[in-house]
């Protein structure tokens, strides 16, 4: 199918043009025509799937120039909110449309003349919250609400801030789209109260499975880092994603990384919004080879051109795994998934890959430098040497000792590299 097989107005197909974008992705396919009848929408997708024109095209069209806030948009993180209101804002300007952003960590004056003069409005909720209390947004004449990324929302603990959000919000001739990756006790119980017969619409993260490549490393929590630094130095090809666990190893391992000659940087809730924005703009403008994040922080975020995703700490849960390898292996592009394990994370590491069926294989470790690595306060060491890892008596350890386990469903010990085609 093509976007013009879709009947949108000519204007947008015009800038989808311009993008090339001639095809829709699946969640588009199926979610533009039941939002442009005017029907309530549910799309369990992941993040790459197409979902911001999927809702944003068919939106752009029930609004009208000059009548005020028609639209309200609600994103978890103030990321998301800058990225989605930068792509609604670039499609609607040909149709005479404004699309202003509301998030906190920067002034409230702009914020209040963009929800003065906009008919869209993308917001985090806690600032949303803190406008209409201040009396300096208008949402009677809001008649589309979109939830984006609503699973995240709850797991931020904006369940209650949501809910009191959509009372200021029209209750009649509403129409509401819901987007999630999960759906949650808590998103089934929001959807009953708010969304009326919604059509519910399932896709797949956008991942070639058969270009992914997920492989893991067993490793010392003492060489953890310097193996990372071997990989992102000599295997790694095109932008690098490095999950960590908390904000604190955020910084610290980017921190790291820049000392041993590696463009990395961190992004995180922590940061401030202009180093949040420095940092999104360093990737756009491919000045950084490695950005480390958390879960929370890349949510949302479309990256591009990521070659390798780097699990430093493992993922929680099955569906933080996913999130996080999908990301690579896209629009035919091989990726590479790569998992480092410490004693600790086996377990736990097992559970996430079985819950979804996944196989993923053991690598060898390979010969690599072992670098310093400084947490904060930490007085410098220097261990030099090239080795291939060192058992507790300082020998040389190979990397064939022992049984190597291939985590998945149907447990293997190959060790083969090679991706499935």
């Amino acid at each position: 199918m093509k976007f013009s097989e879709l009947q949108l107005d000519e204007r947008l197909l015009k800038t989808l043009e311009r993008e090339s974008l001639e095809e829709p992705t699946p969640i588009q396919e199926k979610t533009i025509p039941a939002i442009r009848e005017g029907k309530d929408v549910v799309g369990q997708s992941g993040t790459g799937s197409g979902k911001t024109l999927a809702f944003g095209l068919p939106l752009l069209e029930k609004m009208k120039p000059g009548k005020g806030v028609q639209a309200l948009i609600l994103t978890p993180t103030r990321e998301l909110c800058v990225q989605v209101a930068d792509v609604l804002y670039h499609y609607g300007k040909p149709l005479g449309l404004t699309t202003g952003s509301v998030y906190g960590g920067v002034s409230y004056n702009p914020q209040v003349d963009a929800l003065a003069h906009s008919e869209i409005i993308v917001g985090t909720p806690g600032r949303i919250l803190d406008h209409l209390g201040q009396r300096t947004a208008n949402f009677s004449k809001v008649h589309f609400l979109v939830l984006d990324e609503a699973d995240k929302m709850f797991e931020m603990g904006f369940v209650e801030a949501v809910e009191e959000i959509i009372g200021y919000l029209p209750k009649t001739e509403r129409q509401t789209v819901l987007f999630s990756a999960t759906l949650s006790e808590e998103i089934l119980t929001l959807m009953h109260r708010h969304l009326r017969s919604p059509v519910v619409v399932k896709t797949n993260i956008h991942v070639d499975r058969s270009l992914l490549r997920q492989v893991y490393y067993d490793i010392e929590s003492k060489d953890k880092f310097s193996l990372l630094v071997h990989l992102l130095k000599h295997k790694t090809k095109g932008l690098a994603l490095v999950f960590c666990a908390t904000r604190t190893e955020v910084d610290i391992v980017a921190t790291n990384l820049r000392k041993q000659g590696v463009h990395a940087l961190g992004i995180h809730g922590g940061l401030s919004q202009q180093k949040r924005l420095q940092a999104l703009d360093s990737l756009r403008n491919q000045n950084i080879d490695v950005l480390v994040a958390t879960d929370v922080a890349a949510r949302g975020l479309d990256i591009k051109n990521v070659s390798h995703v780097y699990n430093y700490d493992v993922p929680k849960t099955p569906d933080e795994y996913v999130h996080r390898i999908g990301r690579t292996a896209r629009a035919g592009e091989e990726g590479d998934a790569v998992t480092l394990l410490i004693s600790r994370d086996h377990d736990n590491f097992n559970r996430v890959l079985r819950d979804r069926s996944l196989q993923v294989t053991s690598e060898p470790i390979p010969s690599f430098e072992r670098v310093p690595f400084l947490r904060q306060r930490e007085e410098q060491r220097r261990d030099g040497g090239s080795f291939r890892g060192q058992d507790r008596r300082g020998g040389s350890r190979s990397s064939s000792t022992g049984p190597r386990r291939s985590y998945g469903a149907r447990p293997s010990y190959s060790r083969s590299s090679s991706r499935s085609r």
